[in-house]
């Protein structure tokens, strides 16, 4: 007996915990199959499922369902990031409440403490993934800090180190005062804000006067080197080589010439201050300016600054614009639009910073990465993302790669008191270097002392696809050669400089070919205003409760109805409503199925002929979802599978064999409904896979431990497109009928008649049957001429007549006919269009243009009819 309801919950948690039990999502290495291989992107030990989880990993799962169902040895490898500066924040707040400060304890301590906490959250996104339906294999869940992990991020540094790829120098660096480090490039998100622009009197040492210069950085006068002046600016020729005193502090700098300096913006002076900004860093070194860094890590002023030493730079700015005004330097402050860099991981407004740090060059390992991307050796979905790629690869810069933290990959780089750097995979090896390079027998493993920073968790992560199967200690083995490259990777367009370029580059670096085929770009996540999903907006549900409410089924299906690759989706809890609903129509339908009362016997003749024609619909489905599959728009895909299940199978299929009410239906009929229903519910399963187990399993007898997640994906057999056709009209025909009920508001239990004038009475013969059931027909009858005093309607050629017992005016049947031939003769005209657009008939597959051309000769046929009744109209 089938419950009356979907109970979603129930169902969920009995699948769920029976495919992890019969190992169903394990893989191993076959070599009599294909291998299908998906990296999880791997989430931060910090988080917990978002949105943008869901959706991620919902499209990974839909890909590696489906290569499972074909054969294919499917492998989605699951993981989690060590994510160091999120992490290392998280563990510093949780000691601070314990009463612990980092600066009080060793690193071992702090790293002990670190994972311990990881141990205790990093999971909770791993077993909120298996609410969704995610079938990882879980057996292999890798962390980007384990052993073997943590030994291929040394082993990389160390290589390239020695190809000279990698290297130590004093940058300009993008400083994070609340995370204590160095950033890239990339981890600097750009904001724009509402400052305010200073304009402070900077006094000739001469006596003469002043000159004015505009900054939105008070605070740094302090390490200001010089005031720089456009040598063509006729303002201030006379006032170069001169010097001025820095207000407050009285310390006297030159005045310099550069044509870097733009005589249009504020005054036309700038004050450099080569320590705070990269720009005058670079013009400071022109001019051999002295660099005065007054900022503590932290971004408090250090004694470099003389004036409020201690004090955080955004409070410094506010005193020192308060001294300014009281001493008579200020001019005055305009409201000015700037853009700040802030931590991506922090949200602190970045510092620019002279720092000692280890940079990789990028510009060889880029070129492969480049090339391969741009010739679709790799290829992005949607292609659009080609173009920002290739924008960020030729302008690269170089890595800083080092962070000022403990946790995560401890640089491998080793000191000797001389300040000689050794790099090596430990302190063991790197005193064999010593010995054997310098000849300094007499060292031991004390006089080393190794670099205290970590690794970017980038250089950890742009590893992954090799390192989850151990391919960069043991390049050689088993998985590795079986596994990679691997096939698809899901993920944002907002990472992919972060993580997908890097990856592509360590997969031409570390095996000479790329890390995976494909790239699918998914959307970002937005509400139904269009901002962008985040929990200071308070607009971002949580997706447990939203798989409490309409199940893991309903809004993974919800998720992907409108959830093009590359385009943002607006989500709405309407969304998993409408999943919901198809869950509970699916549900619906085969408990209608399995509540019939069976009797024996053959089909009769017009079940036979609607069974063939939804296997044609079936068929042509399946060839449909498989050329999107290809073409990686898996939203269509659903749309597909939805529009036949709904619409064909539930509207139209079972309307058409199931008995009258209390009526029995014939075993035939009965086996064949449920073999389609079978062959749907295989063709589902991707994207809705609890309901479909739990049907598929009571469709059929099945074996202990079987599943549908291991069988057969529905293939394609042939499609009769003429009988297709046929039933297109016979629907067509019963829409029409109802319309005709529905504006007379007749009762459905009428029967009505129906007369055809048409030149091919034999084709509607076999569907004569279906049409009366449908349209709840006494009788159909074949006419030469048209019925008078009749509803009319046109189907194709044919002309149909209902005839009723208050009939239209026949100049409102008139008027309804000529605006309907109004209509079609202006369908006419924009096909005929089409058909005449030389680049569209050129380029168009060959089945578009044809169905443009037979809409163009049912229109055609269909105004004719319509004009032949305007014309007995009068």
């Amino acid at each position: 007996m089938i419950d009356k309801n979907y109970a979603p919950q129930e169902i969920e948690q009995k699948w769920y915990a029976y495919w992890l039990e019969n190992k169903l999502f394990a893989s191993k290495p076959n070599p009599n199959k294909e291998a299908y291989t998906i990296v999880i992107p791997p989430p931060n030990v910090t988080g917990v499922l978002h949105m943008g989880h869901m959706l991620n990993n919902t499209i990974q799962d839909v890909l590696i369902r489906k290569a499972r169902m074909e054969g294919k040895e499917a492998c989605w490898v699951p993981g989690t990031d060590h994510a160091s500066i999120a992490t290392e924040a998280k563990v510093v707040a949780m000691l601070k409440e314990k009463g612990i400060s980092k600066a009080d304890i060793t690193r071992e301590e702090f790293l002990k403490y670190a994972f311990e906490w990881k141990d205790k959250y990093g999971g909770i996104i791993l077993d909120q993934l298996k609410k969704l339906g995610a079938s990882c294999d879980w057996d292999r869940t890798r962390f980007t800090m384990e052993p073997s992990l943590y030994q291929a991020v040394i082993d990389t540094f160390v290589r390239l180190y020695n190809k000279g790829l990698i290297y130590r120098g004093v940058r300009m660096v993008n400083w994070d005062p609340q995370g204590k480090t160095a950033l890239s490039d990339e981890e600097v998100i750009y904001k724009d804000v509402q400052a305010k622009l200073h304009y402070i009197n900077y006094p000739l040492s001469d006596g003469s006067g002043f000159v004015t210069i505009a900054t939105t950085r008070p605070e740094t006068i302090m390490a200001d080197a010089a005031i720089c002046v456009n040598p063509t600016d006729e303002r201030y020729l006379h006032l170069q080589g001169k010097k001025v005193r820095i207000p407050l502090i009285d310390r006297e700098i030159p005045i310099i010439a550069d044509e870097y300096v733009t005589a249009e913006f504020g005054t036309g002076c700038l004050k450099v201050t080569p320590a705070h900004d990269l720009n005058d860093y670079e013009l400071g070194l022109k001019h051999k300016l002295p660099v005065i860094d007054l900022l503590n890590d932290d971004g408090t002023l250090n004694e470099k600054a003389v004036l409020f030493v201690g004090v955080d730079r955004f409070e410094a700015r506010k005193r020192i614009v308060k001294q300014l005004t009281e001493e008579g330097y200020l001019a005055k402050t305009e409201e000015y639009k700037s853009t700040v860099g802030t931590s991506e991981r922090t949200g602190a407004v970045i510092e620019p910073k002279l720092s000692l740090q280890w940079f990789m060059k990028m510009e060889e390992m880029a070129k492969p990465a480049l090339d391969n991307v741009m010739n679709d050796t790799i290829q992005l979905h949607p292609a659009k993302f080609k173009n920002t790629y290739r924008s960020w690869m030729e302008n690269v810069r170089d890595w800083c790669i080092s962070r000022q933290l403990w946790w995560g990959q401890q640089i491998p780089a080793f000191y000797l008191e001389d300040g000689t750097v050794i790099v090596a995979k430990d302190k063991k090896e790197a005193l064999r270097i010593a010995r054997d390079t310098y000849q300094l027998y007499a060292l031991v493993e004390d006089d080393l002392t190794q670099d205290p920073d970590v690794l970017d968790t980038w250089f950890s992560s742009w590893l992954w696809p090799i390192s989850v199967f151990d391919g960069i200690e043991n390049p050689d083995n088993e998985e590795i050669n079986y596994y990679y490259p691997t096939n698809d990777l899901v993920t944002g367009p907002d990472i992919l400089f972060f993580w997908v370029a890097r990856m592509i580059m360590a997969g031409y670096e570390w095996r000479d070919e790329l890390p995976f085929k494909n790239v699918y770009l998914t959307g970002i996540v937005r509400d139904k205003q269009g901002r962008k999903m985040s929990k200071s907006l308070g607009n971002s549900p949580d997706p447990l409760e939203l798989i409490e409410r309409f199940g893991a089924d309903g809004v993974r299906s919800g998720l992907l109805f409108s959830a093009p690759a590359g385009n943002d989706l607006l989500f709405d809890d309407k969304l998993c409503e409408q999943g919901r609903n198809f869950s509970n129509k699916i549900w619906n339908a085969f408990r209608l199925l399995r509540g019939l009362e069976v009797v024996p016997g053959a089909s009769l003749p017009e079940h036979l002929l609607a069974t063939a024609w939804f296997e044609s619909k079936l068929n042509q489905t399946i060839i449909d979802v498989q050329d999107h599959f290809s073409k990686f728009r898996i939203s269509d895909a659903l749309l597909s599978i939805y529009e036949l299940v709904w619409d064909d199978f539930c509207g139209k299929y079972l309307e058409i064999i199931k008995p009258a009410y209390q009526n029995p239906i014939h075993v035939d009929t009965l086996q064949a409904a449920l073999s389609l229903f079978d062959s749907l519910m295989r063709l589902m399963h991707p994207y809705m896979p609890f309901i479909t187990e739990e049907i598929w399993q009571v469709i059929d007898e099945r074996k202990a431990g079987e599943s549908i997640c291991k069988a057969e994906f529905p293939l394609a057999g042939p499609v009769n497109s003429a009988l297709i056709a046929q039933f297109d009209v016979i629907f067509e025909v019963v829409t029409k009928v109802r319309e005709i009920r529905n504006s007379k508001q007749l009762s459905p239990k009428l029967a009505l008649t129906l007369h055809i004038k048409a030149e091919n009475k034999a084709a509607y013969a076999p569907l004569e049957a279906i049409m009366i059931k449908l349209a709840n027909l006494e009788s159909i009858t074949f006419v030469a001429d048209a019925v008078a005093d009749a509803q009319t309607f046109v189907v194709k050629a044919d002309q149909f007549f209902v005839p009723l017992a208050n009939d239209e005016d026949p100049a409102v049947v008139k008027a309804e006919s000529e605006k309907e031939l109004a209509y079609l003769l202006g369908f006419k005209k924009s096909v005929e269009a089409k058909l005449a657009n030389e680049k569209f008939v050129a380029n168009a597959k060959a089945d578009l243009v044809e169905r443009e051309r037979q809409k163009l000769a049912d229109a055609e046929t269909k105004i004719q009819s319509l004009q032949e009744l305007l014309a007995r109209l009068g």
